[in-house]
């Protein structure tokens, strides 16, 4: 780990909080937030920053378990099986096949691929949080082929930015079958952990990830920021109204964007 970020340690744990709390209030990890920081803030290289990030979201993720099965029983979730399956056979080879491009990306290509990809979120975001988010209808064969049309996009997005995934799987899972935004949350863990974890291995076939072992204090100081700050935010779940919350974050995501974008 290089001095300067050694040195920044106490900045990694308050900016780790800081977004988790940002996240948690709108019931995310906040890993979206997360990203740009560790480019811009941090100097991180982008496929750096994106290991950082996969590794940090699967700590938040995991964390994030326990609390989300005692908020919604597990027979509601397990009532549910067909959705996490279809989804599933989607997001697997969509992570697998999001990871492998990202390693291939050469960096430019990489940074301007993530500034379109956090503008994309910025505006789900608002559609999901502010619009009419209402089930699409569909049953059957086209539901289940459009659900793992879906998941494997999100599979793909997830690893390339290194992100749980959630703020694309619920509106989904909401859209596709109608389920409570809730037992949606609880949907999306189940989906989103192997997911992850997929991306995590193939990333682990990667040069870059030495990222990992080379800044591991980096690695700790921030995870303990971004668990504790989820944490808080999920108790500050609706504190701030929608209207106020939801388009500030989306201009953060836009202006990130912007950063990235021109990020050399």
């Amino acid at each position: 780990m290089s001095s300067a970020r050694a040195k920044s340690l106490p900045f990694a744990v308050a900016s780790g909080a800081a977004i988790g709390v940002l996240g948690g209030m709108i019931g995310l990890g906040g890993a979206e937030f997360r990203l740009p920081l560790l480019i811009g803030a941090f100097g991180f290289v982008a496929l750096q920053a994106v290991v950082l990030n996969k590794a940090l979201s699967l700590v938040v993720v995991i964390t994030a378990l326990p609390a989300r099965l005692l908020g919604v029983p597990y027979s509601s979730v397990a009532d549910h099986w067909t959705v996490i399956v279809n989804l599933l056979a989607g997001s697997l080879i969509g992570a697998w096949l999001g990871a492998t491009w990202a390693t291939r990306m050469q960096s430019k290509t990489l940074y301007r691929v993530l500034a379109v990809l956090l503008v994309g979120i910025a505006v789900t975001l608002v559609a999901t949080h502010l619009g009419d988010l209402r089930p699409s209808g569909i049953t059957g064969p086209m539901q289940v082929t459009a659900a793992v049309i879906a998941g494997a996009g999100i599979g793909v997005v997830a690893a390339l930015m290194g992100v749980a995934g959630g703020e694309l799987l619920i509106p989904a899972i909401v859209l596709l079958y109608g389920i409570d935004i809730k037992v949606s949350g609880s949907l999306s863990l189940a989906v989103s952990l192997p997911t992850m974890l997929v991306a995590f291995a193939r990333y682990s076939r990667d040069q870059s990830f030495a990222v990992l072992a080379e800044n591991k204090t980096f690695l700790v100081a921030m995870a303990a920021g971004s668990v504790t700050g989820t944490l808080i935010g999920g108790l500050l779940l609706d504190v701030v109204p929608s209207l106020v919350l939801i388009p500030l974050l989306a201009a953060l995501l836009v202006l990130s964007a912007v950063k990235v974008w021109s990020h050399e």
